[in-house]
């Protein structure tokens, strides 16, 4: 392990989380709602998330509506817009970049910064620095944030969980000890329900038990995982900032949540097709083709059923797969069971090129397939998406009351701005402010 100083950090990784993001961000675009009991996710009928307000009612995800509701008769439910949502979590990377060039996205609300060296830029104390980061994000996007600042990314994650909302917490390396004396191992992500229960039948409850045991037991027990945390929670950096953006897809994935749940076996098939044919569209946008599918099915009382295939060769046709998604839907459908939610799922994805087809292919259905996806794009592309789609969707026209209404759509959407329309708009969030005299 790395020496740790005494009076400095050897390494400083802040690690800044959005408290209760999505509310937190409508809150921030709707002032009115500041204060006030709210949830996303009206147009799937759960709560997504809540805001702190809502939690303090008892709110949680993923509550059903009409639970929340009875729980908190002032609750506000609002459609999810995760377009916004996207908006303000790229414009928190951009701040963080103000300040220091190594910042990783590890997801849309949470991000990691490596500050090492950077107290002679601004003649200030790595916690200082924190802080001041803090304080821009707060003001700037008008929403709360709590930060940690530690050693490694492990330490950084559990200090900004530490003092939730808007709370900030530093752990220098001589302070571990203390820190970790009375945390509770659930507390470590990489640490699941099954971990801490074996961890406990150990003999280890606190992470200051766990690293404290020779990193032998931890290797032993846990693996390559277990001695990677062990150092990690001892102050010494094993996982680096990944500061690249990604290359390539490895999946890519549509889900549909329709209200009320449907045990019509040709409304659901309708709703994984379409879900298919949308996949299908962005997968040959991006140049990609498939070679793996994957279709799974929720049930009224949120249970999942699915089953994951791979094809006898790689595609982006829609068409090549209909058949086969079709296939694997009557495996995973239960008749007289009500679903909720359809979902597909793309893997193994490479770039989509011309390829000699084998011996005992249809070279000539091959290539008919291609053009008819290729015109099928140029029609939607003219007329609105799946203006072309299957005939097997087109039974969705007859479930209107499934398919939502205007007050589960995202006010952003319906908020147009000139030239814009339901599906293209220009990628700003839009304010709702009102002016008084």
């Amino acid at each position: 392990m790395s020496p740790v100083s005494l009076h400095s950090f050897p390494r400083a990784l802040l690690h800044i989380d959005c408290d209760a993001f999505f509310t937190s961000v409508e809150q921030a675009l709707n002032p009115e709602l500041k204060g006030r009991p709210v949830v996303v996710g009206k147009e799937r009928g759960i709560v997504a998330c809540a805001s702190y307000e809502a939690k303090a009612w008892g709110v949680r995800r993923p509550m059903a509506l009409h639970e929340a509701k009875k729980i908190c008769p002032t609750l506000v439910c609002m459609p999810s817009d995760y377009e916004t949502y996207s908006l303000v979590s790229k414009r928190l990377y951009s701040i963080l970049r103000t300040f220091t060039p190594d910042v990783e996205e590890y997801s849309i609300d949470e991000a990691f910064a490596e500050l090492s060296g950077l107290r002679r830029v601004y003649h200030a104390s790595y916690e200082e620095i924190a802080l001041k980061i803090k304080q821009t994000v707060e003001e700037e996007l008008g929403l709360t944030v709590s930060v940690g600042l530690s050693l490694s990314k492990s330490l950084a994650k559990i200090c900004s969980k530490q003092k939730k909302p808007a709370g900030f917490t530093a752990v220098r390396g001589f302070e571990i000890d203390a820190f970790l004396k009375d945390m509770p191992t659930e507390r470590v992500c990489g640490f699941g329900p099954n971990t801490v229960a074996l961890l406990a039948k150990h003999g280890v409850r606190t992470v200051l038990e766990y690293i404290q045991r020779p990193e032998a037991f931890a290797r032993k027990l846990l693996g390559k995982i277990g001695s990677e945390l062990w150092h990690e929670l001892k102050g010494d950096a094993v996982y680096p900032l990944l500061t690249a953006p990604k290359e390539g897809q490895a999946t890519l994935s549509k889900t549909k949540t329709f209200t009320p749940s449907s045990d019509d076996k040709d409304f659901v098939r309708a709703q994984l097709l379409r879900n298919m044919e949308s996949a299908f569209i962005k997968l040959r946008r991006h140049s990609l083709r498939v070679k793996g599918i994957g279709v799974y099915l929720t049930a009224h009382d949120f249970s999942t059923r699915g089953l994951y295939a791979d094809l006898t060769r790689p595609t982006a046709s829609t068409m090549d797969a209909t058949a086969f998604v079709t296939a694997l839907f009557e495996r995973v459908f239960e008749a007289k069971t009500r679903y909720r939610r359809t979902s597909l799922v793309l893997a193994d994805l490479e770039a989509d090129r011309e390829a000699q087809p084998d011996l005992f292919e249809d070279a000539c259905r091959i290539r008919a397939t291609r053009e008819i996806s290729k015109a099928v794009d140029q029609a939607n592309a003219l007329y609105g998406k799946h203006a072309v789609h299957l005939a097997a969707t087109d039974c969705l026209r007859r479930f209107g009351q499934h398919l939502g209404d205007r007050g589960d759509v995202a006010q952003r959407k319906l908020a147009a701005l000139k030239g814009e329309n339901f599906r293209q708009r220009i990628r700003i969030p839009v304010w709702n402010l009102r002016l008084k005299d």
